[in-house]
C-alpha cells in the first residue's frame, strides 16, 4: 500500500465513494465518510451532477466537486497533481466509466474477504472491450493486493 501511495498528487472519486449514498443535492454539513482527517492529503475531485463549493479538511485534503464529467475531473486532477500520479479511488460506477473511456492505465484491487451483499459492479459488462494484464499479486494477512495494466 505504501508503494502505491508514495507518488500520489491528486485523486478522483465518484459521488457515492464520497457519500452520502443516494445522490441528490448536497447537504453542506457532509464532509465524507472519514471524519475530520481523511486519508487523502492532497486534492480529491468528486464527479457529481450537483455543484458544491470545495470542502477543505485538516491534513491538506481539499474535496472539489466536478459537474461536467470524468474527463474534466481527470484534467483538473492532473493539473493539481503537478506531475505526480492521479489515483481513481472508486466506486464501481466511476471505475466502469474510466475503463470504458480508455482513460485508466492501471488498476489496483485490494481484495478483502468480506461479503457486503450489494453495490455497483466493478467491471463493465462482458461486451466491453477491456483487457487487463496482471502486473503483480501480493498476499498479506487478510488482504490480497492485485495490480493490472489496462491493455489497449
Amino acid at each position: 500500500m505504501e508503494e502505491s501511495r508514495e507518488n500520489v498528487g491528486a485523486g478522483v472519486m465518484g459521488r457515492n465513494m464520497f457519500g452520502p449514498i443516494g445522490g441528490g443535492p448536497w447537504d453542506d454539513q457532509w464532509t465524507g465518510w472519514w471524519g475530520d482527517d481523511p486519508p487523502y492529503h492532497y486534492p480529491v475531485f468528486i464527479v457529481t451532477h450537483y455543484p458544491r463549493d470545495p470542502v477543505e479538511m485538516d491534513g491538506g485534503t481539499t474535496f472539489r466537486f466536478v459537474t461536467d464529467g470524468i474527463e474534466p475531473a481527470l484534467d483538473q486532477a492532473r493539473k493539481a497533481a503537478g506531475g505526480k500520479d492521479v489515483v481513481l479511488w472508486g466506486g464501481g460506477s466511476i471505475i466502469q466509466q474510466y475503463l470504458a473511456s480508455g482513460l485508466l492505465d492501471e488498476l489496483e484491487l485490494h481484495v478483502v474477504p468480506v461479503l457486503l451483499g450489494d453495490g455497483a459492479r466493478l467491471f463493465p459488462s462482458r461486451d466491453a472491450d477491456v483487457k487487463l494484464e496482471q502486473v503483480r499479486a501480493v498476499e498479506a494477512p487478510g488482504v490480497t493486493h492485485l495490480k493490472y495494466r489496462v491493455v489497449t
